[in-house]
């Protein structure tokens, strides 16, 4: 019997679970490796920062994913290179495993552009790890002012910057001016939380840069209603501990969030290829690392362009379309049938949320504001979770936010927010 075809796929995300459902039935065995032991709901990862959502619910076991497809084996493990030549893949530890096909779907980081110091004072929001980092700084910070009695030091407390106006940075800075002014105020006896500062700071002339300038318009009216003091056109050219400077102007904030770029993951240091500014690797047509048909590259990992030569947004739906195309060409090269035609993009729209019954919908000729876009936008996140416990889990906490105002995860579960004081 000729040996079964080994396709190895590493990352867990949106595109590497895409290409393993697109294989079901097809005659391979599929390897698994992600650094995780979950596939994270990257889009909701925001409201596990702002204390809307618990980490349960957006968040779901490899393992228990696949536990009905015996075909598929899940590693674990952490990669840390690729031999082209042997058709092999590197782990940390120095061991290897071969591969027949490979597809890197490794995803990204967030990016400092070069100033990676202000990692440790400014946390992205890509893991949770991240997001709980995030949740216990911001709640921790109205802990930290309740403590306090120097004005100075309290007004640096309930000052919170979001460094970065694409949609998390929005959905970030709308979630925590609605939390200090919502939310807090009657559980606060020696601070009004209303009072808090939430920044949001953009690099470039207006927020959400992806989307029409007239839904990014009505976006920073309704932060605005929120509170929110949103500040364009300036960079921030440093960040410590005690705060952000913006231009020339010094900005003491105690809790800082990073919100303004990625990086993609080593792969194309691994194969040698060509990269991106970002770092993604800049794949054929087909989405294969160019000189290595057997190994594809996709989801943000990988730069693809679409039909008009535009780069296709790193977005859950583009990674998802490109796992699927990705699986189709391998069942192809299998049944000796041509492969499939270069991979298309088709864009499924952005959508954007703005506070607790405020967002935006961006279909092209068709664009939603407001409440009618929150529900919308609520039903779409809703549709694409996993299984049905996950659907009515989140369906109730939002049900029980919008109709109450209370969020359901304000637990503050590391650290210290008094020894922090001492």
């Amino acid at each position: 019997m000729a040996q079964e075809h080994h396709v190895v796929v590493v990352g867990g995300g949106f595109a590497g679970l895409a290409c393993i459902r697109g294989l079901r039935g097809a005659k391979v065995k599929i390897t698994l490796i992600d650094q995780r032991n979950h596939h994270l709901f990257q889009p909701l990862l925001y409201q596990v920062a702002t204390t809307i959502l618990p980490t349960s619910e957006i968040a779901w076991p490899l393992r228990r994913l696949f536990k009905e497809r015996p075909e598929v084996t899940t590693l674990m493990a952490t990669v840390s290179g690729v031999d082209c030549h042997s058709k092999e893949i590197v782990f940390a530890d120095g061991s290897r495993m071969s591969f027949d096909t490979l597809v890197l779907a490794t995803g990204a980081r967030h990016s400092y552009f070069g100033r990676d110091e202000w990692e440790a004072h400014a946390p992205g929001l890509k893991t949770l790890e991240d997001a709980t980092t995030i949740r216990r700084r911001i709640l921790s910070a109205f802990e930290r002012a309740e403590w306090c009695d120097d004005p100075n030091e309290r007004e640096a407390c309930l000052t919170f910057a979001v460094i970065g106006a694409g949609p998390t940075g929005v959905e970030l800075a709308g979630i925590i001016a609605e939390l200090a002014r919502r939310v807090l105020p009657p559980e606060f006896r020696r601070i009004d939380t209303a009072k808090a500062r939430v920044l949001l700071i953009e690099a470039g002339p207006r927020v959400l840069p992806a989307f029409p300038e007239k839904l990014a318009r009505y976006a920073e009216r309704a932060l605005v209603k929120l509170g929110v003091e949103v500040i364009t056109d300036r960079p921030v050219t440093a960040c410590d501990g005690g705060g952000v400077v913006v231009g020339d102007e010094r900005i003491a904030a105690k809790t800082t969030i990073w919100a303004a770029g990625v990086m993609a993951s080593k792969a194309a240091q691994w194969l040698g290829a060509e990269a991106d500014r970002a770092g993604r690797v800049i794949v054929a047509p087909d989405l294969t690392a160019p000189g290595h048909p057997d190994i594809f590259v996709i989801g943000d990992t990988a730069a693809v362009t679409d039909a008009a030569d535009k780069p296709v947004p790193g977005i859950a739906p583009a990674a998802k379309q490109q796992g699927a195309y990705v699986a189709r060409v391998i069942r192809q090269r299998l049944a000796g049938e041509p492969s499939d035609a270069p991979f298309r993009y088709r864009h499924a729209g952005n959508l954007a949320t703005v506070g607790r019954s405020a967002a935006v919908v961006d279909f092209g000729r068709l664009q939603l504001t407001g409440a009618l876009a929150w529900w919308f936008w609520g039903l779409a996140h809703i549709y694409f979770l996993i299984g049905t416990r996950s659907r009515l889990a989140v369906a109730y906490s939002w049900l029980w936010s919008y109709l109450t105002g209370q969020k359901s995860a304000r637990l503050i579960t590391q650290g210290s927010a008094a020894s922090s004081q001492k």
